[in-house]
């Protein structure tokens, strides 16, 4: 490798490393899954680099060698898997998409399995294979973010973007490790690929580890009562809405709104107080957001009406857990700070209305009208959750509907409340 060569390279993992230890730092302030699995993303790209570039033989030329080599084999399956096995949770594939689920589960399994196959392979193809491999993955990972991109989730553009930068950069590196002519400016035009691509990747990891941290605190008490103004408003709510039906018209996915209402608010302020309340507003609105994700939209429509929009289910049945999960999270105990400073315990009295957003399209005022409508149903059902039976048309408990049969597979854990 040339010395200009060198220097492109060096600086491409200067800039991954500058981002990582960033990430690291964040990581050892507020210590959490998701920071480590971010800072471990930007190392796994700094080591797939380090490899295939060949700097890490200039720098260290005791590690060229036959290990080296199956290092440089086993690099770019294994990163690409690992990277979608954490795309898989970032993306909450699991509960929107099943299709996108089952294909990320798939390839992160598949790819180190025929990375290691490949070392049966003649030792000329063992790194082609592989680079087949990588780029096969790479080409999963940026359909499935851009069709979660089409469902609606607000990050998912970007990070397809940063895996589009990848490709070149996988296809570029296997290249320079099979000794194949490489001309500088190719050189300095993968590194910026491969720079680019851990920027995007990186900063919506971020944004979303950010998203779900606000989420978490707003589930605890908070003195900042203004908090509750973070949410969308009912004008915002509407828009989000509108966009979704547009959006639905040509993804033909199924969807979900739930209308989440507070009764006997007046017994909670005799309670509390007005600060009270709203710190209950917040504690409610937190609770809804962790239960439904951070991808799904959450705000007040008004004072005590919460309405969240879910654009993706994995089927009707779901909707069966999705509204007993956000019922029975709601309604858990709270300890909130009274206007004395003493601590009292309460019960949100709360109804959850969920209308079934299916192919066809609906009017977004006669949405929010049956949710709201469902919701003030649901406070005369035990399990407070009610929605549309299908084949009657009747009001019913969401446990008791004609949804179809539930999912075979194991579903995911519920999310647990802080």
């Amino acid at each position: 490798m040339a010395a200009q060569e060198l220097a492109v390279w060096c600086m491409a993992l200067g800039a991954v490393a500058a981002i990582g230890l960033a990430r690291l730092a964040g990581a050892l302030v507020r210590p959490s899954a998701a920071q480590t699995q971010g800072f471990a993303y930007h190392l796994a790209v700094f080591v797939l680099i380090l490899l295939l570039s060949g700097v890490g033989a200039e720098i260290w030329p005791v590690l060229d060698g036959l290990r080296f080599h199956y290092a440089q084999v086993l690099a770019g399956p294994l990163c690409v898997g690992l990277s979608n096995f954490w795309i898989r949770g970032w993306l909450n594939a699991a509960q929107r998409d099943r299709l996108m689920s089952l294909l990320l589960r798939a390839s992160s399994l598949a790819l180190p399995v025929a990375a290691v196959a490949c070392l049966s392979l003649p030792a000329a193809q063992q790194v082609p294979a592989a680079a087949a491999l990588s780029l096969a993955g790479g080409a999963l990972t940026l359909w499935v973010t851009v069709r979660a991109g089409l469902l609606g989730d607000p990050l998912a553009p970007i990070m397809a973007t940063g895996c589009l930068l990848t490709l070149p950069a996988l296809a570029g590196m296997h290249a320079i490790a099979m000794d194949l002519p490489v001309s500088l400016p190719v050189h300095a035009t993968l590194a910026c690929c491969a720079v680019l691509s851990n920027g995007f990747t990186g900063y919506v990891l971020w944004r979303r580890d950010l998203d779900e941290r606000s989420t978490r605190h707003a589930v605890g008490p908070t003195p900042r009562l203004d908090a509750v103004t973070r949410l969308d408003s009912g004008i915002g709510l509407v828009r989000k809405l509108v966009k979704a039906q547009q959006r639905r018209q040509r993804t033909r996915r199924d969807g979900a709104v739930l209308a989440i209402l507070l009764f006997d608010i007046d017994r909670i302020a005799s309670q509390v107080g007005t600060a009270g309340v709203n710190e209950v507003f917040i504690r409610i609105a937190g609770r809804i957001q962790h239960q439904v994700g951070v991808v799904n939209p959450v705000g007040r429509y008004y004072e005590r009406c919460f309405v969240t929009l879910v654009e993706a289910i994995q089927s009707p049945a779901s909707l069966r857990t999705l509204g007993l999960r956000v019922a029975s999270d709601a309604r858990r105990p709270m300890d909130i700070t009274a206007a004395t400073g003493e601590k009292v315990e309460i019960i949100a009295d709360i109804g959850v209305g969920i209308v079934h957003l299916s192919r066809s399209t609906q009017a977004v005022e006669d949405v929010l009208h049956d949710a709201q409508r469902l919701a003030q149903a649901a406070r005369g059902i035990r399990s407070r959750a009610a929605i549309l039976d299908p084949q009657s048309g009747e009001i019913v408990p969401v446990e008791e509907a004609s949804l179809g049969p539930p999912r075979r597979r194991h579903e995911p854990a519920p999310a647990r409340a802080i």
